[in-house]
């Protein structure tokens, strides 16, 4: 009875957790689109609207100069967050209270910026500048400390992977919806809560309560991740590693597949950013219709959810490369349509949305490669840098912000479209230098992307199949070579004398390992030991240790026994090829586990449904340093609780 109530209470517990974080992504992303997308319109449009024109355009001018300063200086600041977060330690967690603290705070000036600070922005302009830029630089900062924490904390949730994989969708799919939802709503609520219409662009007391309100939303969100969410304590998550930008800058130069996708990307995301930022004054003040471009928000909302959900059933199909210039030809359509669209309605929304649809794989595409470059890393350098090279996404991302509010400044200044103008009111060659910018530009940027990624970007599936494979040949030797520029460097038992018992790791049938059909395995390259056909897809510790290799794949594990024995169990032959999929971990790499631990578990029907080779694999890598006698013999059954092999040193 106890065992069923506290089964009801764990998956009580895991639906609150996974609701708590999902509705955090929402609030998130909703608090990011104001502050990326539309705060710049709110800058451009109605925060300085005087009857001197020259005075309205050159603030406009000083403070979108200023966001992009302050923007680019903040990623400097970045890896010091990132820190700052590891070294917390409180009764509520590492990540919550930069979670709840940074998303209140920056909610709350956020806000306050969507206002003309008491008509200082007219009456004393310069000291209006003054509070502006010290108020979004700690407003950017705040939000880069709740930014990180949040994103960091899914690890924290859960050791289970699967847990984790669930944790992340549902926070995908939140994240989606808020980033568009935004578009959906935008407009209606300003125009709603205006006190004068001014053609359809609102005033300033409709962009405040509508700013107001998703602020509130980020700040209520991120009180709920604090009060729903619970973060598991280990020893596995304290990180000794301080990051430092020097070591981005260090891990991108060495790393030249890393390098070759962030540089192709850093086009991408600014050609994609720009267009995104100036939708809605199309909408505004080419169009003619601001309210339309909700129709384009509910829209990107549906389709966004779609485009995350489906993306494994692309990848399942075809590959990432194709993928990735299927993506873009259909962006580029959709960006030619757009262009030359005019004042149809129905153009620009099939425009529009045909750029839209591929952006979530293309992202998704990117974020896989870099996670790749991960392995290729570990394998040209000798050490896994993992944190590092996954920071640099996000630095790109804000770059890109930061350039396309700086260009979209003046940019509205010279097409007409700043405070107090309409759609009628913008004339024909405002608007074609407008739509230059946004249309001409960025298909230039994304197709210098698309050139980079054709010609330097080789990291595809087969070659990160090849690159884990060599790493499994190896990884007892990364442990054992020290590197100077590595801060990582992991501390390895030296083999002690006495006669240690293998359990199997796995329940079934005995193979002998000649007899299997890799290569690597059967040849001995791989160290000597056995093979098992499974009867059960639970993996079992065969003694107590150290985990010491993990891979992205979660196909195989490395392990060191607390008296230097490295033993390999590798599931299946080339499972690599599943990317995980049919895979749960229970242990991270340097956790401590003890014998008859769980220490993964893999889907059988899964690997066999691809067509793949299910026979477990067990080797002591470093078989040079022992005897090792084989006490059971092939086509006899055993159980996780049976000694199959003798190890001792010699």
């Amino acid at each position: 009875m106890n065992t069923k109530i506290d089964t009801a209470k764990s998956k009580q517990h895991v639906a609150r957790s996974r609701f708590a974080y999902s509705m955090g992504a929402f609030g998130h992303d909703v608090f990011y689109a104001l502050l990326s997308t539309y705060f710049i319109m709110y800058v451009t449009g109605h925060l300085f609207n005087s009857s001197n024109k020259a005075f309205n355009n050159h603030m406009v001018l000083w403070v979108t100069s200023i966001i992009a300063v302050l923007r680019i200086v903040e990623l400097l600041v970045d890896p010091l967050i990132g820190n700052a977060i590891d070294r917390t330690n409180t009764r509520w967690g590492k990540f919550k209270p930069w979670v709840v603290g940074g998303g209140i705070i920056s909610a709350i000036i956020l806000a306050i910026l969507f206002t003309p600070m008491g008509g200082l922005s007219l009456s004393n302009p310069y000291l209006y500048l003054l509070i502006f830029a010290i108020l979004y630089i700690i407003m950017d900062i705040f939000y880069s400390f709740n930014d990180v924490a949040f994103w960091s904390m899914i690890p924290a949730l859960s050791f289970d992977s699967h847990e984790r994989d669930k944790i992340a969708t549902f926070a995908r799919v939140g994240s989606t919806v808020g980033g568009n939802i935004v578009g959906f709503v935008i407009m209606p609520m300003v125009l709603f809560f205006s006190a004068n219409q001014n053609g359809g662009t609102g005033d300033d007391r409709g962009w405040f309560i509508f700013a107001a309100i998703a602020a509130a939303v980020a700040a209520i969100t991120a009180v709920g991740v604090g009060l729903g969410t619970h973060e598991e304590k280990s020893l596995l998550r304290e990180n000794k590693e301080q990051t430092k930008l020097k070591d981005v800058y260090k891990i991108l130069v060495k790393n030249d597949q890393l390098f070759a996708i962030a540089l192709s990307y850093l086009f991408y995301t600014t050609g994609i950013t720009l267009v995104n930022s100036m939708e809605l004054y199309y909408f505004t003040y080419i169009l003619g219709d601001s309210k339309a471009f909700s129709i384009l928000g509910g829209l990107n909302t549906v389709i966004g959810v779609i485009s995350v959900l489906t993306f494994p059933l692309f990848t399942g199909k075809i590959s990432r490369r194709k993928l990735f210039y299927g993506s873009v030809s259909v962006l580029f359509l959709g960006l030619l349509i757009f262009a030359f669209a005019g004042k149809s309605l129905i153009l620009v929304l099939v425009g529009a949305e045909l750029f839209f649809i591929p952006q979530p794989l293309v992202f998704l595409v990117v974020l896989m490669t870099i996670t790749d470059s991960v392995e290729y890393g570990q394998l040209k350098l000798g050490h896994r840098d993992e944190s590092l090279t996954l920071s640099v996404r996000p630095l790109l991302d804000k770059f890109a912000g930061a350039v396309s509010g700086w260009i979209i400044g003046p940019t509205t200044i010279i097409a007409g479209m700043t405070a107090g103008a309409t759609a009628a009111t913008v004339t024909a060659a405002g608007a074609t230098k407008f739509k230059l910018v946004m249309f001409l530009a960025p298909a230039i940027l994304i197709l210098i992307s698309v050139f980079i990624f054709a010609k330097k970007v080789k990291l595809d599936e087969k070659m990160h199949a090849k690159i884990v494979a060599e790493l499994e040949k190896t990884w007892g030797d990364h442990l054992e070579d020290a590197d100077s520029d590595n801060p990582q460097t992991v501390s390895v038992s030296t083999p002690q004398p006495g006669v240690t018992d293998i359990t199997s790791p796995v329940a079934g049938t005995l193979v002998n390992l000649k007899d299997v059909n890799d290569e690597n395995f059967a040849s001995g390259n791989m160290g000597k030991g056995f093979a098992i056909k499974p009867s059960d897809g639970k993996v079992i510790a065969p003694f107590s240790g150290t985990v010491r290799a993990t891979f992205s794949t979660r196909h195989a594990i490395g392990l060191e026994s607390d008296n230097g024995i490295m033993l390999l169990i590798h599931v299946g032959i080339d499972t690599v090829k599943l990317r995980g999929t049919g895979f749960i971990s229970y242990f991270d790499k340097d956790q401590h586990f003890n014998k008859g631990d769980e220490l993964m578990e893999f889907w059988d029907p899964a690997i066999k449904k691809a067509g793949l080779d299910d026979t477990v694999m067990v080797t002591v890598t470093n078989s040079k340093d022992f005897d090792i006698k084989l006490l059971k013999d092939a086509g006899e059954k055993v159980t996780t609780i049976d000694i199959v092999m003798e190890v001792t040193k010699k």
